[in-house]
């Protein structure tokens, strides 16, 4: 069975349902594809819809007339998708991923989907599990999820990983300074490199600074705790913990304990580890902790992987809090108010009730990256450039989660210790202060490698550059601009790389999308 639509939008992220509703709302007949059961991506999984939006002003269209509107609760903010998706007629192919794809030239024909319930915890079937149910053809194709499996299986070029400082002229990019750097032994017999590394350490791969490599930051669960009874889920011990498997946390703690001026202070370095970072009422990675609530140097694995490889790394993720939670509940050397601390934890089931308190969505903060007609770079980002076909803003800093966790010795003392690398936030949440245009060309494919694709979501720029550039808000005016695109694409009978820019941003405009900032004069230009 082929199913058929004006547009087809892969991915229920917000930005897919965004796409998805401009779509409909500019007249075009629309299928939306789900891997999940969820709608909302990270905005139902943790992360508040204004989180990541230091300049709401800078935001105009459905981002925010509809999104900054659905709360901060997580199964407020997922029932307000669905909502909105159903409300409009919609169709709506849940708990389905893409297996393959169907070209003719440089057009996309059809894609072919399976199944993918996830199980009790959210977690993502491996491939294997995957069988094809049916087809969705379409005149235009919106990759709007996280991954770019849409764009990668059409056979379009993309990015992983990190380029390095010669690639795009990027002062802050490749391998990174050493962070967190902790006198901790690093090798399973203390001062014996034979013996090999504990678990939870990388080999160095010893690549100077600023040079390229495949890796890239930290993924991790934004997820709630509480001790109550009504709403907590135990957290157990996975099926196969040793708690050799967190020698390095026993060494940090016994580090902790060695350097912490106070019980007060102690107990703060502790609960960097775990819980983490509480955030905005959800926990975080806690980049100022050597260890935290997730693993570290997996990501660049799931990036190009295939459902196998991220299904597995996914339940890592998991298992991982499972471990480090038991660990850290019930460990001799680990000081006995912080066990009992830790051990009243529980997961919230009132905020992820679905999945037994886990949430349902990995935050996958990078992944594969278009190259595209524009390489977004860090150039781009400081707002040294002025591209002539602006399609929206965005303002963050250049926000890296450590990438690798080594063993390295300090040059200044020799001592051998782990420490952390990749790590940055420049100019924190405000970046440079001024919102800066992100090109149309960023967002489409070359029109020899596919004329009706757009990937709002997985565009084109560099590792630095995706860096400020990868909030929700920012995903969601994009794929604004790109179905207005895609209609006027359809429309006009063109590839997407031609249809007309000015009639593009007008029509933006009078969406209510902002693409021009300028407040020493009026404001944002609509």
């Amino acid at each position: 069975m082929t199913l058929r639509a004006d547009i087809c939008v892969y991915g229920g992220t917000p930005a897919g349902c965004v796409a998805a509703i401009t779509a409909h709302q500019e007249g075009a007949s629309v299928i939306l594809v789900e891997p999940s059961r969820w709608l909302g991506g990270m905005l139902g999984a943790g992360i508040k819809p204004l989180q990541d939006c230091p300049l709401p002003e800078a935001v105009g269209g459905l981002t925010n007339d509809v999104i900054f509107r659905f709360g901060n609760l997580p199964p407020d903010i997922v029932r307000e998708f669905h909502e909105w998706v159903a409300d409009s007629g919609i169709t709506v192919i849940l708990e389905h991923r893409i297996l393959a794809v169907t070209r003719n030239g440089n057009h996309i024909e059809t894609i072919h989907v399976g199944s993918s319930a996830p199980n009790k915890w959210g977690v993502p079937p491996p491939a294997s599990e995957s069988e094809e149910s049916c087809g969705v053809s379409a005149s235009i194709f919106v990759d709007a999820s996280y991954e770019g499996d849409l764009m990668a299986l059409a056979g379009v070029p993309y990015r992983t990983g990190r380029e390095s400082r010669q690639a795009f002229g990027e002062a802050p990019a490749g391998v990174g300074q050493i962070t967190n750097w902790t006198p901790i032994d690093p090798y399973v017999v203390p001062g014996d490199s034979t013996s090999g590394l504990i678990p939870l350490i990388d080999e160095n791969h010893g690549f100077p600074i600023g040079s390229a490599d495949g890796y890239t930051q930290a993924y991790n669960f934004r997820f709630y705790l509480t001790a109550n009874a009504r709403h907590k889920v135990e957290i157990t011990a996975p099926e196969d913990y040793s708690p050799d498997q967190f020698e390095l946390v026993r060494r940090y703690v016994e580090h902790i304990k060695a350097v912490s001026k106070s019980t007060g202070d102690q107990m703060d370095r502790l609960r960097a580890v775990f819980p983490g970072w509480l955030n905005s009422g959800e926990y975080n990675y806690q980049r100022a902790s050597l260890v935290t609530n997730a693993p570290v140097g997996v990501s660049h694995d799931y990036q190009d992987g295939d459902w196998n490889v991220r299904s597995r790394i996914w339940r890592h993720h998991i298992d991982y809090l499972r471990g480090l939670h038991h660990f850290l509940s019930t460990h001799p050397e680990v000081p006995e108010e912080f066990r009992r601390e830790t051990a009243a934890y529980g997961l919230d089931a009132g905020v992820f009730p679905e999945t037994d308190g886990w949430p349902h969505q990995l935050y996958v903060r990078a992944s594969r990256r278009l190259k595209g007609r524009h390489t977004l770079t860090h150039s781009d980002v400081l707002n040294q450039t002025d591209p002539s076909d602006a399609i929206g803003l965005a303002l963050f800093g250049v926000d890296v989660y450590p990438v690798r966790r080594i063993a390295h010795r300090d040059l200044e003392t020799e001592r051998l210790g782990v420490a952390t690398e990749g790590d940055m936030f420049i100019g924190g949440h405000m970046g440079t202060g001024r919102p800066y245009p992100i090109p149309y060309r960023a967002i489409t494919p070359h029109k020899s490698d596919c004329g009706n694709l757009l990937v709002p979501v997985c565009l084109s720029a560099t590792h630095i550059a995706y860096a400020a550039t990868r909030m929700e808000p920012v995903f969601c005016v994009l794929a604004e601009s790109a179905a207005v695109a895609a209609t006027l694409s359809i429309r006009d009978h063109v590839a997407v790389q031609d249809i007309d820019i000015e009639l593009l941003q007008k029509r933006i405009v009078e969406r209510g999308q902002i693409i021009v900032w300028s407040p020493e004069e009026s404001g944002p230009t609509r």
